[in-house]
């Protein structure tokens, strides 16, 4: 019990880490099966960028493995005029980070 608090507190302060970057507008977490489990968003907010994103990211694995079945995504980065999103895939998660390109 004592380690899984660590690690909940390591969490927290890397959120908090992440979100302290200047141009960093939030950032969310979601599981295996696209559910957030931590985010610095509301609630709707988080369900989109959850919802979409997981289904982007698993659209892009799947093409990066069938370019080549012995390669894998690591990092997903896509940028629009007013957003750019990154995201870091985990075996266990996505890390979601919403950034203004403008704010930089």
């Amino acid at each position: 019990r004592g380690k899984m608090a660590g690690q909940t507190t390591e969490v927290e302060e890397t959120l908090k880490r992440i979100q302290g970057h200047k141009g960093v507008i939030g950032v969310v977490i979601v599981n295996q099966d696209g559910i957030p489990i931590r985010t610095t968003f509301d609630q709707a907010v988080t369900v989109q960028y959850a919802g979409l994103i997981t289904q982007l990211c698993s659209k892009a694995r799947s093409a990066v493995r069938e370019l080549d079945p012995q390669n894998d995504l690591t990092f997903l980065r896509v940028r629009s005029k007013k957003h750019e999103i990154m995201v870091a895939p985990d075996k266990d998660y996505l890390l979601i980070i919403i950034q203004d390109p403008n704010d930089l």
